[in-house]
């Protein structure tokens, strides 16, 4: 007897093998499935071969052949890396939490993330991974979120993330780069000085501010925006609405969202004082003699 036919089915797919002559095999060229066979039962995908011969006998071979069977347990890796993306914080961001919840995603498509490779590196430190990272697995890969363990420095900082597929493809590491403040700015108020009275209603209020960490920062004065110079100056004209005191409110706020406030009380009197009596006694008065001179003078 000879043999009619061979074929083998891989994936369910049905590839018929030709007889080499050259070689007495029988041989085909396939092309390997579309995805990779880590997410298959035992990570492989498994060979079936079917010989007949011209009488009509079969046989038939698959993995669990003792012989044959580990030759038959086929191994397809794909080539596409995860894909990271940084949701928090966002790149050049300033925070005044200085222990920030970090987050991010690792995504694929094929063999899927490896948990076990999920790295972050904070600053020139060590990698962080296992059980520091909180890894939630979702569709396509995890959502990962890390809070540091002690409170990092006023200033900037870089996190940098890494991760690889089950098929060993690492992904592009993704990094970013944010602040951290936690002193609010400075401000001195130069003029006016609290509890200055004029009869003027318009003021000029001026001063400095500064933020080390977070320069340039805003001013504004009882709500209104007011310049600040690059040397962190500020002036502006302040008119005063109510006749006796009124408060002026400056506050300074930095990038971090942090703020510091002074606030002076200006009195605001533009009526002159008014005299509503006045005596000389005695009157006449001798030569080189003392007299007095008495005056009643009410100021509103």
């Amino acid at each position: 007897m000879a043999v009619k036919s061979a074929q083998a089915i891989v994936n369910g797919q049905t590839i018929d093998l030709t007889l080499n002559s050259s070689t007495g095999k029988w041989e085909a060229a396939a092309t390997a499935p579309s995805k990779s066979s880590y997410n298959q039962s035992g990570h492989y995908y498994g060979v079936t071969l079917k010989a007949t011969d011209d009488a009509g006998n079969v046989t038939t071979v698959d993995v669990t052949d003792t012989t044959l069977g580990a030759a038959l347990k086929l191994i397809v890796k794909e080539k596409v890396a995860p894909v990271i993306t940084i949701t928090n914080p966002t790149s050049q961001a300033t925070l005044k939490n200085n222990q920030p919840t970090i987050e991010w995603k690792v995504m694929d498509a094929d063999s899927g993330v490896n948990p076990d490779t999920i790295a972050l590196t904070i600053d020139s430190g060590s990698k962080i991974t296992g059980s520091e990272i909180k890894k939630t697995a979702v569709s396509g890969g995890y959502t990962c979120s890390y809070t540091p363990t002690k409170a990092l420095t006023d200033g900037s900082h870089t996190i940098k993330c890494d991760a690889s597929d089950y098929d060993g493809n690492a992904a592009s590491q993704v990094s970013t780069t944010f602040k951290i403040d936690t002193t609010p700015p400075s401000l001195s108020v130069d003029n006016p000085i609290d509890g200055y009275v004029t009869n003027k209603q318009t003021i000029t209020v001026s001063g400095v501010t500064n933020d080390i960490t977070s320069s340039p920062v805003t001013v504004t004065i009882n709500g209104e925006a007011a310049t600040v110079a690059s040397d962190g100056k500020f002036s502006k004209d302040v008119a005063l609405k109510t006749v006796g005191n009124n408060s002026i409110t400056i506050i300074t706020k930095d990038s971090a969202g942090q703020t510091t406030t002074i606030t002076r009380t200006v009195k605001y009197d533009p009526n002159p004082p008014r005299i509503t009596d006045a005596s000389v006694s005695p009157n006449p008065v001798d030569t080189n003699k003392t007299y007095i001179i008495s005056v009643t003078i009410v100021d509103d």
